[in-house]
């Protein structure tokens, strides 16, 4: 009896500290006014779009998807950034850690009058952990990957987790 006791302590202890899935977290934090491009689709080698970085300068000196621009959050300026995008009509797709900031730079890229702008489900957590290749501010491949926080870093599998 007391084995069957310590056992459904466990697992509800278990339950209690399990990760969210993905879906339920941006469920949670987003809307979806912005379509969504998953990590496979967004590496076939035929999908040409222009990468935008959502994240902080610090967290993309780390690491970042390659050729993407750098346009920030906290800082955004999308009358900077338009000068970097030729075409309203082009691929956009704005990334952060997870897909929860990039929506918000994606919702002011399609008031602007872009047509074809995606947020990238998951961001580069999920681009690391399908095992695509990130790169550092040398533009050389890297394992680090700039996991934001404690909290949020829970949804990066792969590579090493950066802080700083």
């Amino acid at each position: 009896m007391k084995t069957k006791i310590t056992f459904i302590f466990l697992f509800f202890t278990a339950l209690g500290f399990s990760q969210e899935p993905i879906t339920e977290l941006l469920n949670r934090h987003n809307s979806e006014s912005v379509p969504y491009i998953s990590v496979q689709e967004l590496a076939m080698p035929k999908t040409k779009a222009i990468l935008l970085d959502a994240r902080e300068a610090e967290e993309y000196n780390v690491s970042h998807l390659k050729n993407a621009i750098h346009v920030g959050y906290n800082d955004f300026d999308l009358q900077e950034t338009s000068k970097q995008l030729n075409d309203k009509q082009q691929m956009i797709v704005v990334y952060c850690s997870l897909g929860i900031r990039s929506e918000n730079i994606a919702e002011q890229l399609e008031k602007a009058g872009y047509a074809n702008v995606f947020n990238l489900f998951g961001g580069i957590f999920e681009w690391k952990n399908n095992g695509f290749k990130v790169y550092n501010n040398k533009d050389e491949p890297t394992e680090n990957v700039h996991a934001f926080s404690k909290t949020w870093s829970q949804w990066l599998l792969k590579g090493n987790k950066i802080y700083d």
